[in-house]
């Protein structure tokens, strides 16, 4: 397949959010449904306009076929239906599979849509044992650290290596909430300080409690047409340009390296199918699930030389009004993280600051767009590149 194949043969033409933060009561299948139908109308199209669908199994509500079973609820009988799952990266690298499904031709108009209650669909129990869960289980897991624990080795190996320091890594989470007081959807809106990060109880050393991203309930959507469609619906269109993933291992003691990860692959791959560099991007979401993974990210896909990413971020420069402001909803750390489908918000963030309508925290003139996920213990990488026009 030629590194331009899907170039500009897609589009983003509906997307949608739920509520998200702390839900009582609330399923994370109706979550899904609602976000999938107000997708759907928000690209002006009907239900039986949607031929494909994509979906994420939810942890606290899940199905044997979790794509068929949302169909079967909606009355929908696709053509393509398919459930996936590669950690935070399950957003990223089903918009991809969607967008060849439609160039292919084996259908016409996709939904990826998912959701989750980690909030309040878990009982703390549960919440333990999935925590718990990660990890080799010969060779890790039975030292019993949680996901937290396999961060701080990574977060450890970096500061070691590039002389970051704690107050770096809370300019992170400063950042976060900066933006996140912009976005009215957003779960925790109040500012924050770096001394604050640094008080906040530790959880794994060196990461604190607001090192962390948090838990939430909540659902995403969105829905993707084929070129010759995309201009003549409700929503201007917003261009998938170029996708690309890294995957280098499964389990934490299988990497090579714990300051370099397989971001510099997707990004790569990303960039070469667009025809773009990193510098070219005028909004930029990454998966910031702890406070060192935004370091990292911002160094492996291009942004930052390697060791220079903490002097960068904490010169405010991945803020609002900063020279790149990252994550302006504000992120896993301060919008909401609802487990696997969490960076699907990032993506709806991108597409509507291509729009132009994200009133309150727009970014001027936005026209290119880099989006990054990752799953696992930096396992999995996947990398978009969005465009307001269909040439980058």
């Amino acid at each position: 397949m030629a590194t331009n194949s899907l170039r500009a043969e897609v589009a983003i033409v509906g997307i949608a959010d739920t509520a998200v933060g702390v839900l009582p009561g609330s399923d994370a299948n109706v979550l899904c449904r609602e976000a999938l139908r107000a997708a759907v109308a928000d690209a002006g199209l009907q239900l039986r306009d949607v031929d494909g669908l994509v979906t994420f199994n939810p942890v606290s509500a899940p199905f044997t076929y979790h794509a068929e079973a949302m169909a079967e609820m909606l009355g929908l009988q696709p053509r393509y239906c398919m459930t996936v799952a590669t950690g935070g990266a399950t957003t990223f690298t089903a918009v991809v599979q969607a967008a060849a499904m439609i160039a292919a031709g084996h259908c016409h108009t996709v939904v990826v849509a998912m959701a989750d209650c980690l909030r309040s669909g878990l009982t703390r129990e549960q919440a333990v044992a999935m925590q718990a869960s990660t990890g080799h289980p010969q060779f890790e897991r039975l030292w019993g650290a949680p996901v937290a624990a396999h961060y701080a080795l990574v977060a450890r190996a970096y500061m070691a290596a590039y002389g970051v320091t704690a107050e770096q890594l809370a300019a992170v989470a400063v950042s976060a909430r900066q933006h996140a007081a912009r976005h009215p959807g957003a779960q925790m809106r109040q500012p924050l300080t770096v001394a604050e990060v640094l008080a906040s109880r530790m959880i794994a050393d060196p990461l604190h409690a607001l090192d962390c991203s948090l838990v939430s309930d909540g659902g995403a959507a969105l829905v993707l047409t084929r070129a010759d469609r995309a201009r003549d619906l409700r929503q201007p269109p917003v261009w998938l340009l170029g996708a690309g993933e890294g995957h280098r291992y499964e389990h934490l003691s299988a990497a090579q390296s714990l300051t370099t990860t397989a971001a510099v692959e997707s990004g790569q791959r990303a960039c070469a199918m667009a025809g773009v560099r990193p510098a070219d991007m005028d909004v930029v979401g990454l998966y910031d699930c702890f406070t060192p993974c935004v370091l990292l990210q911002l160094e492996d896909l291009g942004f930052c030389a390697k060791g220079a990413a903490g002097a960068f971020v904490a010169s405010g420069a991945i803020a609002p009004h900063g020279a790149l402001p990252v994550n302006t909803h504000g992120g896993l750390l301060a919008h909401a993280h609802c487990g696997h489908p969490a960076s699907l918000f990032t993506l709806t963030e991108a597409v509507t600051q291509l729009r132009g309508t994200a009133t309150g925290r727009q970014i001027k003139d936005a026209e290119l767009a880099l989006v990054h996920a990752m799953g696992g213990v930096l396992s999995s990488h996947a990398t978009l590149i969005l465009g307001r026009e269909r040439t980058a």
